[in-house]
């Protein structure tokens, strides 16, 4: 009596698991774009590299002129100065790494020292019969408005968590630093008040002012500030 084997037979290799398209493919572009970068960095395609350049364009239009201001102020000197700003913001109740951010912000920027001459009118100068003999009553010094330089300033690092990263994408601003250098500046100008600038500005103007009269003729030049 004859017994039917009822069992498939599979040709051999048919078990094995054949790689799927979308796997191989992705795989394949990713080998062929891989060698093409290294032919064009280090093999015979070297030259290509500057089709895949990257391009510079001002399309920037004119300045435009809002306001010209006549200048009757006298600057004596002008401080240079250079600081770290370490500014965190955190949010309560959420870690640092869902909400917040911290920047290093490194800011130089100078601040100038000047007396206004403008104020000085025919009462605050007096003159003796010989014309030999001159005082000057001048304002005090004053500190103008700390001027960031962005070529010696620059973000060291910043931190953000998930959400300011995420909020990011739908800002129109995201690299926004307005705050550290609104924080940069007013340090600059709180170290200016401390370095006695706006006495060295008081100096160098009496300088300047003495050797001016004298070239007039006055012997004794005096100058003083209230």
């Amino acid at each position: 009596m004859e017994t039917l084997d009822t069992t498939t037979r599979r040709p051999p290799g048919a078990g094995r698991a054949r790689p799927r398209w979308w796997i191989t493919v992705p795989a394949v572009l990713l080998c062929l774009l891989l060698l093409l970068v290294l032919a064009v960095r280090l093999g015979p395609l070297r030259g290509l590299g500057d089709l895949f350049g990257e391009e510079t364009r001002d399309r920037s239009g004119p300045a435009l002129l809002t306001s010209i201001q006549n200048m009757s102020r006298y600057e004596g000197a002008v401080g240079t100065y250079q600081i770290v700003v370490d500014l965190e913001k955190d949010a309560k109740f959420l870690p640092d790494a869902l909400r917040g951010t911290r920047t290093l912000y490194v800011g130089a920027g100078s601040v100038s020292a000047y007396v206004d001459l403008g104020r000085t009118g025919p009462k605050n100068v007096t003159v003796d019969e010989d014309r030999t003999t001159v005082t000057l009553r001048l304002p005090r010094a004053r500190l103008g408005a700390p001027a960031l330089d962005p070529e010696r300033s620059y973000a060291v690092s910043k931190q953000r968590g998930l959400l300011d990263r995420l909020g990011d994408l739908f800002s129109d601003n995201p690299a926004d630093e307005r705050a550290v250098h609104r924080l940069a500046a007013r340090r600059i100008g709180e170290a200016a008040r401390e370095s006695g600038l706006t006495a060295r500005a008081e100096k160098n103007t009496t300088s300047m002012l003495e050797g001016l009269l004298r070239s007039l003729g006055f012997r004794t030049v005096s100058v003083v500030y209230a």
